[in-house]
């Protein structure tokens, strides 16, 4: 073993560590990797940036800018009106719908993209219907990802495995190619959560007291007791506060300092600062009662903000949002947003630290009071996904047939090979924006630069991996493991290896360190690539036992009050189904 390949390993099981207990975000870690191997020597500054020019990051970033414009139209959310009216009819009904329309979506344009839209309108059906919201947003997520790996378009793992495999020589994905296993994993996933993993859900509440047990769950927020509050001068245990309101917890801080005593021996008073956790319909209490004044709306008031009649918004913060990782006092959130968060859940648990200074994860979820005039500049904020029904989002609707063709435009050019992906893709970024789609500051702000950052990483990673010779040098372990089992053998464990790597990474990031092994691999068995190849890029986005092995998973975590536990119970049995037919199929639509 040389130095070299003792450095890239190093690197990789230290990059398997940080995107592990997320430390750092995934994509700086791909940034530091980039800049360890040319400070090194291992690759050098061309290879370094080439991540940047490759085809797939300028694809994915192009299709981001497509999935906006379809947005901004209408086009996808006049399907979520359809879904959301046959949803009122039947919960069952609606669910098999809701897995077909958004699978069928997920096909063409970004699955997370798609997702993100259809949150709100997964939300109200669960309300309307009497349903766990729970019950509907796994099966949401599930049936993007089984779309997104129908098509090379479908998610961007696929774009960047077809750009990897160019680079050796290899044809490229075609726009199709992928759609017969696609579609296999499509109906088996969908047979698997409509008979049985719909089941395995737990129910998080939604159907018994309708928008209270719907919502997100349970909040903290801080308040200051007035002077003109009742329980003033009342024993905690015995105040109207606690007598009148359903408070999960309740602390009580007095001069800075938290007061341990028990309930029955803490005496309220004016000036008080208490941590409370409660559900959303008790926050609104809380907001409405006399005497009471939330701390952070207090704070916007010494800030100079002027009062004005608010609506609550829940929001939940989205992958790759440049909050992950901070918090509200770091990110400088008022002054950036101009609006307050009045409480948070997070991640499916409730935090109990000072709300300002919490770090935030993807898929936490904020409590904002707003003008109504604020909601829709939200709304249009990639760093969140608005899930509160409060108004509709204004769509130019009058464009919806341009961006429809444009998409459809792009796809069919590239299916029938006209043009090169990402020409079209280019050139349909264009003409969205000369068409008035989307403004060009739309078109920047659509781009979810961390996924362009990282992608840009983990490509040099891959270049590493084979010009230091660590990939032959796993591969040879590989072959000496399985290879006398044969290629379908190799087939099963490199599916089950992605699985279990993804769980960890993200799927780009694993489509980069495995694919150089998997050439190395094919070389050492004398068969052709192509069917390991496809063994992990379909592995690498069908993550369902973990919420962070997939975006998707991610951005429902927070609103469907999930447990890690959640995914492990219902994506387990799922995972190993697919692997299955993996092993199965794949060599009969790619053989060796």
């Amino acid at each position: 073993m040389t130095m070299e390949i003792m450095i890239v390993l190093g690197l990789v099981v230290s990059a398997i560590i940080l995107f592990a207990t997320e430390r750092l975000p995934v994509d700086i870690v791909a940034l530091i990797l980039m800049a360890t191997m040319l400070l090194s020597g291992i690759i050098t500054p061309a290879e370094a940036i080439g991540g940047f020019s490759n085809p797939a990051t300028v694809t994915v970033g192009a299709m981001f800018v497509l999935s906006a414009g379809l947005y901004r139209t209408g086009a996808v959310n006049a399907v979520g009106g359809a879904l959301a009216r046959l949803g009122r009819k039947s919960s069952w009904l609606a669910l098999g719908a809701m897995m077909l329309f958004i699978g069928t979506i997920s096909a063409f344009i970004n699955n997370t993209a798609a997702v993100a839209i259809f949150l709100p309108i997964v939300l109200g059906v669960a309300r309307d219907t009497h349903t766990s919201a729970s019950r509907l947003l796994m099966p949401l997520s599930f049936a993007s990802m089984f779309g997104g790996v129908c098509t090379l378009i479908g998610t961007s793992t696929n774009i960047l495995v077809s750009s990897i495999i160019e680079r050796h020589g290899l044809p490229p994905i075609g726009m199709f190619e992928l759609t017969g296993m696609g579609l296999v994993f499509f109906c088996a996933g969908t047979l698997y959560m409509l008979l049985a993993g719909v089941r395995l859900i737990p129910d998080r509440g939604g159907e018994d007291n309708g928008e209270r047990r719907l919502r997100s769950g349970d909040y903290l927020t801080e308040i200051i007791i007035q002077p003109e509050a009742r329980s003033v001068g009342a024993v905690l245990a015995e105040s109207p506060l606690l007598h009148e309101l359903e408070l999960k917890s309740v602390e009580v801080f007095r001069d800075g300092r938290r007061l341990d005593n028990a309930q029955e021996q803490i005496v309220l008073r004016a000036g008080d600062h208490l941590k409370v956790i409660c559900d959303l319909e008790n926050f609104r209490k809380l907001q409405q009662r006399r005497g009471i004044a939330l701390k952070q709306e207090l704070d916007q008031g010494a800030a100079g903000g002027e009062p004005e009649a608010t609506t609550l918004v829940e929001a939940v913060i989205a992958p790759n949002s440049t909050l992950d990782g901070r918090s509200l006092k770091e990110a400088r959130f008022r002054s950036r947003y101009g609006v307050t968060a009045l409480a948070i859940r997070h991640r499916g648990r409730v935090m109990r630290e000072i709300l300002e200074t919490t770090v935030l994860r993807a898929g936490d979820v904020l409590l904002f009071g707003m003008a109504p005039r604020e909601i829709e500049r939200l709304r249009l904020d990639r760093t969140f996904v608005v899930i509160s029904e409060v108004q509709a989002p204004v769509f130019r609707k009058r464009k919806t047939a341009i961006a429809l063709a444009v998409v459809t435009a792009v796809v069919t050019a590239a299916a029938l090979n006209v043009i090169p992906i990402m020409t079209g893709a280019i050139v349909g970024c264009i003409v969205m924006v000369l068409a008035g789609c989307l403004s060009p500051d739309e078109a920047y702000e659509a781009v979810e630069w961390k996924v362009i950052m990282l992608m840009a990483g983990v490509v040099t990673l891959g270049v590493a991996m084979e010009k230091s010779g660590a990939a032959l040098f796993l591969s040879k372990f590989i072959v000496s493991a399985v290879g006398s089992a044969g290629p379908t053998a190799m087939v099963a464990t490199l599916y089950l290896f992605s699985a279990l790597i993804t769980a960890v990474l993200s799927n780009n990031a694993t489509v980069a360190l495995l694919i150089p092994i998997v050439f190395a691999t094919a070389d050492s068995l004398d068969v052709d690539p192509r069917p390991l190849i496809m063994a992990i890029t379909y592995s690498a986005s069908l993550d369902f036992m973990t919420p962070f092995g997939y975006q998707t998973n991610t951005l429902i975590y927070g609103p469907g009050r999930y447990r890690f536990s959640d995914y492990l119970r219902v994506g387990t049995p799922l995972n190993i189904l697919f692997w299955i037919l993996a092993t199965i199929f794949i060599p009969r639509f790619w053989p060796f």
